[in-house]
């Protein structure tokens, strides 16, 4: 018998949150589980800021906050949870989701893909094994691809309705950091070329330049760690805001966002995560990462020192250890009472 991923994350979320897997995070002291992880980690010196684009190295390497939302709007942090990182790739979620809303899940398998490429995330070869599919939305030649699909007259148009999207789930208004912007715009050309090869296979139907630049923007939206974690949380929450209230995306997509995320979420490293952890996730080389449990919370950290694989060495190894105490993984039937006692 063949069960969909979307249908396989719907169960998952349903007996989440009917509290059928796990015993609810509450039961464990979070906050207590939040500094925990976070004095374990926070002078661990591995890693380094990414330098590709100029601006990111000069980031305060030191930076290192956590931030843990529920579903029912209970938030949580330690450490820095208020200085600004760029978004990165974690924005490649959202704007996937936004395409999802617009035109269903549909509109992103039939164009670029929703499979693992086996390449790095930025790789022409990937784009020409396959004429632009067999990839996804969260490495670049498909994420430009999705920012060109947003719905919208003009570039300005589309961007206006991603940046929206954005401060939906956020729960406040975001705003692109402009140094990193001109950073980016002035070192972008193999995006470039990644947009004029999508276009060239007819995956991109707009502008590819206009699609590449709006993605530049995208890239460079400022979140702190409480922001990251409440978008986070919103999608463990069927795509509703768990403090606004606000129903941001359907909850029918939810399972399709998540399973993307847990097939390439974290670059070459997204088989590793996912076996070590379970959780859909979503890093950026500004320094965060998301996660979400489905139906429990979403969990945010921001560390910029990266892994070689381009993932937050202090945000990977804190989620983890908070997930596993408060019992996040979605493929762990905990008997129920028992979170928090491996």
């Amino acid at each position: 018998m063949k069960i969909r991923i979307s249908s396989f994350y719907n169960l998952l979320f349903i007996a989440a949150l009917l509290g059928c897997l796990v015993a609810p995070a509450q039961a464990v002291d979070i906050e207590s589980v939040l500094n925990t992880a976070y004095d374990k980690y926070r002078n661990l010196e591995e890693g380094a800021n990414a330098d590709y684009i100029p601006a990111l190295a000069k980031v305060d390497p030191e930076l290192f906050g956590i931030v843990l939302v529920t579903v029912d709007g209970k938030v949580y942090s330690v450490g820095d949870v208020t200085s600004e990182v760029s978004i990165q790739s974690i924005s490649k979620v959202f704007t996937m989701a936004k395409v999802m809303e617009e035109s269903g899940p549909d509109a992103i398998s039939d164009n670029m893909g929703v499979d693992a490429t086996g390449q790095v995330f930025n790789s022409i070869v990937a784009i020409e094994q396959y004429k632009g599919q067999q990839m996804n939305a969260m490495v670049n030649p498909g994420a430009i691809t999705a920012t060109s699909m947003v719905k919208g007259k003009t570039g300005e148009d589309v961007w206006k309705s991603i940046i929206g999207t954005y401060d939906d789930f956020a729960g406040r208004k975001l705003s692109v950091l402009e140094d990193i912007y001109k950073s980016e715009a002035e070192t972008n050309q193999r995006n470039q070329a990644l947009a004029m090869l999508m276009y060239a296979y007819g995956r991109i139907e707009t502008d590819p330049l206009v699609a590449t630049d709006v993605y530049t923007r995208q890239c460079s939206v400022g979140v702190n760690a409480r922001d990251l974690a409440m978008m986070a949380a919103t999608l463990a929450n069927g795509g509703k805001n768990p403090v606004t209230g606000k129903q941001v995306i359907g909850s029918d997509i939810v399972p399709e966002v998540l399973a993307v995320m847990a097939t390439a979420g974290l670059y070459d490293d997204s088989g590793q995560w996912l076996f070590r952890t379970g959780l859909p996730a979503k890093s950026g080389v500004g320094g965060g990462i998301l996660a979400v449990s489905p139906g429990k919370f979403g969990i945010a950290a921001i560390s910029p020192p990266l892994d070689p694989a381009g993932n937050s060495v202090r945000a990977q190894k804190s989620i983890a250890d908070i997930s596993n105490a408060l019992c996040g993984n979605p493929y762990d039937p905990v008997p129920e009472g028992s979170c928090g006692s491996k």
